[in-house]
């Protein structure tokens, strides 16, 4: 089995957060990306690159960190004892985009490769991601369509891939609090290397080189749907369901502030604008109860397709 390249990882990474960046400002058409360079205490560091106020998009934002620290926190190495007394590296790219239009949905995606060592032992080491869609006013083709092209680019991994994955990410956006998923899914995946350092390497690459494809297409289709003052304030509700997850459950959230991660990078997932309402029920036989009723719940998107 071949070691890893942490070198290759970085170099593409870094070229998937600049492709990514190009790509949503030839969408948006009038904004562009500002970059925000920082460096860590504990070692590494990353950049941040923000879109916001734009035509199609609200904000924006795509991060990528590499990070190295000379220990675990403790929290990690309850779940994973293997990698106490060990250094660690983790480097990825993060995004999250939230759209003006409530026609278009939010979505977020992530690639990552996280690395443990010690003197006179083998390397632990897993890459892991993924990307799903959040949508407010959802068309069921569109969602068919998201899931296709998982599925594509699954499908040169093995047939029980995209079927494994999707559960994953269905069971892991989750808010049991809600009883709801965050949204229609798409791919989850972690703990990555049981195919060796190359081919786990090509999934994760496949994924990120897959997302914004999947994407551009929806967002092309839905940005100049009008809409008005009652879509705006239900997907500003809806983005709370966003900032409840991330706060509360999210892997790499957490993982960032329990490492003394830079902060602002952590957080720029949130949403500029959200509200909360007390006791929300969306009208019976309204556009906004279909969300609840037929989306928000997992299911096989492709069975009829």
């Amino acid at each position: 089995m071949s070691a890893p390249d942490i070198q290759q990882v970085k170099a593409y990474l870094l070229q998937l957060q600049k492709n990514i960046c190009t790509g949503l400002e030839l969408l948006d058409g009038e904004a562009t990306f500002i970059a925000d360079s920082w460096e860590r205490e504990e070692g590494g560091g990353g950049t941040s690159r923000v879109l916001t106020q734009g035509k199609v998009f609200e904000q924006a934002g795509v991060n990528f960190s590499h990070v190295q620290g000379a220990a675990m926190p403790a929290s990690a190495t309850a779940h994973r004892p293997e990698l106490a007394g060990r250094s660690f590296e983790a480097m990825g790219v993060s995004l999250v985009i939230h759209p003006n239009n409530p026609y278009i949905p939010t979505t977020h995606a992530n690639v990552r490769f996280f690395i443990a060592q010690k003197e006179g032992a083998d390397p632990v080491w897993w890459f892991g991601g993924g990307f799903d869609l959040t949508p407010y006013y959802p068309f069921k083709e569109d969602v068919i369509e998201w899931h296709q092209k998982a599925k594509d680019l699954c499908q040169p991994f093995g047939d029980e891939v995209y079927p494994k994955y999707k559960k994953w990410c269905d069971d892991y956006f989750y808010l049991p609090h809600r009883k709801e998923t965050r949204g229609v899914g798409g791919l989850f995946f972690d703990d990555l290397n049981q195919l060796g350092f190359e081919d786990s390497f090509a999934f994760m690459q496949a994924v990120g080189n897959g997302f914004l494809p999947g994407y551009q297409d929806i967002v092309l289709r839905r940005k100049d749907t009008p809409y008005g003052d009652r879509e705006r304030e239900f997907q500003l509700y809806r983005r709370g369901r966003y900032v409840e997850f991330n706060l509360v459950y999210d892997r790499g959230t957490l993982f960032g502030l329990q490492t003394g991660g830079r902060t602002e990078s952590i957080l720029m997932s949130m949403p500029p604008l959200v509200r909360w309402q007390y006791a929300y029920t969306p009208e019976a036989g309204s556009p906004e109860a279909l969300l609840y009723e037929e989306y928000l719940k997992p299911q096989d998107w492709l069975a009829n397709s």
